[in-house]
């Protein structure tokens, strides 16, 4: 298991190095120059020489992309008008913002964490779990209705459904305050009543989905030999349904769910904006609207390193759910 995880850690590693690399040469191997796009349009050509001179643009690129580095492992200097130093993992200066990256992403990626994390546990046990139960009950009315759940989920929009949960439990019953972050070590009930409409949307499309993949899944594999076979010995029908058959439906989901989750970490966008909320993905379209190269990066970084952790994670999850993969 050790040299199983080892292997998987290397090949992220590796990942990681070339989104770094393809990133960095993106915006400042071009012909344009980068520093045009980091700084606001009042910056004076005076301002613009220091930044250069700062930033060492001058300098060969690889020389350039080997203190980008220095700076996410040990910390750089960024000099007086960024600044000054920068420590680790530091990300660049945002002109833009006037801070450095890392101050930025400190304040929103909560946001995103809490609006995705809470989300994934509603959207897998709701979808799963109806999916299963679908499953098991096929042809009754549980099933008819499952199946209507999901086509609907399926065929909405975030958008649409948060307008209506906005308009439906805040402006109308005003049971709900307005969706806002409030850290959950400040006051974890205020933290749960700002974000619980996200979740609720969120995990409402996201579960219509997983419902409809369960259920097929489940299906299939009850026709499988095995699953006949110990039902044909006399096993009982709960052995047989949630140790067998659910073990070997569930695996293709958990693929499914780790690139989900990696890629709804990496940024929310519909999400943040329909319920005003300001997190990784709100500030990554700000980022490219305002040409904030240092920010775009980081945000790429970012949503590279949420999907290479989803991707081990499910290589972890494969090897528990079925030992053969820990020999690959």
């Amino acid at each position: 298991m050790f040299r199983f995880l080892v292997k998987r850690l290397l090949s992220a590693a590796l990942t990681l190095f070339a989104v770094s690399v393809l990133s960095f040469l993106m915006f400042f191997a071009l012909p344009k120059d980068p520093v045009t796009g980091m700084c606001p349009k009042n910056c004076n050509p005076e301002r613009l020489e220091r930044v250069r001179q700062e930033l060492g643009l001058r300098d060969p690129k690889i020389e350039q992309y080997a203190a980008y580095m220095k700076g996410i492992v040990a910390g750089r200097d960024l000099g007086s008008s960024q600044g000054g130093r920068c420590d680790a993992p530091c990300l660049g200066y945002s002109y833009v913002n006037s801070e450095a990256v890392t101050d930025t992403l400190a304040r929103v990626l909560p946001v995103t964490l809490s609006v995705v994390l809470p989300a994934t546990i509603l959207w897998l046990v709701l979808g799963v779990g109806l999916g299963m139960v679908s499953a098991l009950k096929r042809g009754t009315v549980l099933d008819r209705l499952a199946i209507g759940f999901s086509l609907t989920g399926a065929s909405m929009q975030l958008y649409f459904v948060g307008a209506i949960l906005l308009i439906v439990f805040v402006y109308q019953l005003k049971i709900l305050p307005n969706p806002h972050y409030t850290s959950i070590f400040d006051d974890p009930l205020d933290w749960a009543s700002g974000m619980v409409l996200a979740w609720v949307a969120l995990a409402f499309l996201f579960s219509a989905i997983y419902a409809r993949l369960a259920r097929a899944q489940m299906l299939e594999t009850l026709s499988e030999d095995f699953v006949r076979t110990a039902r044909a010995k006399g096993v009982p029908k709960r052995t047989v349904y949630g140790r067998h058959a659910l073990r070997a439906a569930i695996t293709p989901l958990v693929t499914i769910a780790g690139l989900d989750v990696g890629a709804a970490l990496g940024g929310t966008v519909i999400t943040e904006i329909t319920f005003g909320l300001r997190g990784l993905g709100r500030t990554a379209v700000d980022a490219v609207t305002d040409g904030d190269l240092p920010m775009i990066m980081a945000t790429v970084l970012i949503s590279a390193v949420f999907v290479v952790l989803a991707n081990i994670v499910v290589d972890l999850l494969y090897a528990a759910i079925d030992p053969r993969v820990r020999l690959r």
